[in-house]
């Protein structure tokens, strides 16, 4: 895992839901039965060696997700580690 770990975002508690790329998480945990935090280290780990679509293709060929799914984990780590 690398150093720079991008933590999953809390559910908001007020009845909004979340946006952007996030707004796929509570889909990717009941789809692919894995808590998010477990997809946002695998993706955080490849993209400290590989770019953007490398990791959205790892995340289809070798783990079954979805190019939907597997771009949102993708760009929310980006998003995050390029904003820390």
């Amino acid at each position: 895992m690398t150093s720079d770990r991008v933590l999953a975002p809390e559910q908001p508690t007020d009845g909004s839901k979340l946006k952007g790329p996030a707004s796929y998480f509570p889909s990717i945990e009941r789809t692919y039965g894995k808590p998010i935090q477990e997809w946002l280290d695998l993706a955080a780990a490849e993209l400290s060696a590989h770019p953007h679509m490398q990791v959205v293709s790892v995340l289809k060929s070798e783990h079954g997700l979805g190019h939907g799914h597997a771009n949102a984990i993708v760009a929310y780590v980006k998003a995050a580690l390029a904003n820390p």
